[in-house]
């Protein structure tokens, strides 16, 4: 029997029965329509459609279950005429039932759902019209959600039972680690800004892959640290240090949302990155989560490093980056907002809902230590391909942008599904993102993705487990303080002794330089307090968010030294230079960095010219062979 191809359309049913289906196979069709049989194979074709003529069709159509309607509707109501058994199987738990054409087996029947479909699952064109007349939509797929999570998950592992002689089996729970991280994405955005403004971030020139060093700067300002420690490997069979995720993640962010560029081997701020210092991160955020789906500044895929091939011709079949991030988008898009959803539904979802996609356009090129023998090119190995690859987008890069919120548990041991795989005996976990087992979309993401027209921080969850005493300090009360919230308290305020904080001056002069507002800590301690803020605590507060809006960061300038006070005083009053630059003492002048090239143009057309002294720093010198042009004249 000929084989069909996914976007092979067969026009008619009576060509497709005739064409592609064996005599054998046509006559037990035939045999379900009660007729008397022929023997000759146009004549069977003839039976059949016969019985699927006129309103016979939809007397056909409703003696089929549930199930097999199902697959009858998912068909008709797309643009494909093929079934798709493996989204079907997602989207409704089971395979609908086809029964057998197989002439060899005994007893075996067709179901009557075999007369809508030729050979592996081709509906034809004229039979597809037909039924769209009558067959109801399908159901659209659905994602299932928690309001709440367990305290921990368990984690598979295998051993050696003595006893029996035999591997064994068994699971053991991991407490999960919960990141929230829609406000603190937009904090961490301003210090990593900040990191650049300083030129501390150094990125390879060819990967834009930022230095060991560039990620221990940032790991630095992040906010309860990257997702998991560093752990040195006791030897080459247990290395259960994932490395660094978010640290990473933030460098390839910037500068796909063109906040940053390079300039030799280090990241410089745009003028997009530098009017960002003083614009809402919410915006910013959402504008560099959009220019990253579409960028393609570094494949994701590379960071699954046991996955072998991806360079030369391996990679040359690695499929669009922007087409497999849009994919993960529109699933996330299609999930409801506040609602823990594990990892194993979001990827099931997927696939239901056709968002589905491919790393690679020939996985048999993929493989673990060797490419004879650890090939990923037979089905389950490209499924745990195009799995890990979607695990690395929500954890390395919606979570750290801030889209979703995560719940965790170390990789080493997370995932027990690719055990079976040649060449993972000595692997800790496939990937580094094994750990991720639950997430949550938030408002962020939910503005980010589409789903909701704007976005408002989402106020704290109101619980007194915190008593703010007028003498500034905070101690912890009641039920027991939640990591998130030890957290928090520690990025503005000093540590007392356990459980107890204390407001200072000079902690949250320090927040707010990193991107925290005065009204969010006013807020979070209100939401944790059973009473009302002490009047100390309020006045505080008060002067602290006075103080943050009197002095304003205005980006990097240059200082220019003068030979004499007048020089000075004649280029900052003069009308062609005076507008982009600023006296700093009598004989220095301050030139902010994006009015630079205006400056020495304007500076030309007064007759002078700006050099670099002995001293290496910005010297201004008389420009030589100029007319006068208002200022001193120039010299022969």
């Amino acid at each position: 029997m000929k084989r069909h191809s996914r976007d092979e359309a067969i026009r008619t049913h009576a060509a497709a029965l005739s064409q592609h289906m064996k005599a054998s196979e046509l006559k037990k069709l035939a045999s379900l329509t009660g007729a008397r049989l022929p023997t000759r194979k146009q004549e069977l074709v003839e039976v059949i459609v016969a019985h699927l003529a006129g309103n016979r069709l939809r007397t056909v159509f409703e003696s089929l279950d549930e199930l097999q309607k199902a697959a009858v509707a998912e068909v008709v109501h797309s643009d494909d005429t093929f079934f798709a058994a493996d989204r079907f199987r997602a989207k409704y738990g089971s395979d609908p039932s086809w029964g057998s054409l197989d002439e060899y087996r005994r007893g075996a029947r067709p179901t009557p759902l075999r007369f809508f479909f030729i050979g592996n699952g081709v509906m034809p064109g004229d039979l597809k019209e037909r039924l769209r007349a009558f067959v109801p939509p399908p159901l659209h797929a659905a994602v299932n959600v928690f309001e709440s999570l367990p305290s921990a998950n368990d984690r598979p592992f295998k051993y050696w039972n003595s006893k029996t002689k035999r591997e064994e089996k068994g699971t053991e729970p991991i407490p999960l680690a919960i990141r929230e991280s829609e406000r603190a994405a937009q904090r961490e955005l301003f210090s990593i800004l900040r990191l650049v403004d300083a030129g501390k971030l150094a990125v390879s020139d060819t990967t834009r892959k930022p230095t060991a060093a560039a990620i221990a700067a940032i790991s630095c300002v992040l906010e309860g640290g990257d997702y998991y420690p560093h752990v040195p490997p006791k030897d080459k069979w247990h290395d259960e240090n994932a490395g660094p995720i978010r640290a990473f993640a933030w460098a390839l962010l910037i500068q796909a949302g063109g906040l940053a560029q390079l300039a030799a081997t280090r990241l410089q701020l745009t003028k997009a990155g530098r009017k960002a210092l003083g614009d809402p991160a919410a915006d910013t955020l959402r504008t560099v989560w959009m220019r990253w789906v579409g960028t393609s500044i570094l494949d994701e895929f590379s960071r699954i490093e046991c996955v072998k091939g991806q360079t030369a011709k391996g990679r040359r079949a690695l499929t669009a980056m922007v087409s497999r991030r849009d994919a993960v988008a529109r699933g996330l898009a299609a999930c409801p907002v506040g609602g823990w959803i594990t990892t194993a539904e979001f990827l099931r979802f997927m696939r239901a809902s056709g968002n589905d996609f491919s790393v690679t356009r020939n996985a048999w090129g993929l493989y673990i230590e060797e490419l004879r023998y650890g090939s990923l090119g037979h089905d389950e190995g490209q499924r745990i391909v195009d799995e890990r690859y979607v695990l690395c987008v929500l954890l390395e890069y919606a979570a750290t942008a801030g889209l979703i919120d995560v719940a965790l548990i170390p990789p080493a041991g997370a995932r027990a599904d690719y055990h079976d795989l040649w060449g993972t005996d000595e692997l800790s976990y496939f990937s580094r993102y094994d750990g991720l087992i639950y997430f949550r979309i938030n408002a962020f993401g939910a503005f980010c993705l589409g789903s909701a027209p704007a976005y408002a921080p989402a106020p704290a969850a109101r619980k007194a487990v915190l008593r703010v005493l007028p003498n500034l300090e905070i101690a912890a009360v009641g039920e027991e303080l939640e990591q998130a919230d030890r957290l928090a308290l520690d990025g503005y305020a000093s540590r007392v002794s356990e459980g107890v904080w204390r407001l200072q001056p000079a902690g949250l002069l320090a927040a707010t330089e990193e991107g925290r507002s005065v009204d969010e800590i006013r807020a979070f301690l209100k939401a944790r307090s059973a009473d009302e803020l002490p009047d100390t605590v309020e006045r505080l507060l008060c002067d602290i968010a006075e103080r943050g809006v009197r002095i304003q960061d205005r980006g990097l300038a240059r200082l220019v030294e003068c030979a004499d006070p007048e020089l000075a005083a004649l280029i900052a009053n003069d009308p062609r230079t005076r507008k982009h630059c600023l006296r700093a003492g009598e004989r220095h002048l301050v030139v902010p960095a994006p009015s630079e090239t205006a400056f020495r143009r304007s500076l030309g057309e007064v007759g002078y010219v700006l050099a670099t002294g002995d001293h290496r720093s910005p010297v201004i010198h008389r420009r030589r062979k100029v007319g006068h042009l208002g200022g001193p004249p120039a010299e022969a």
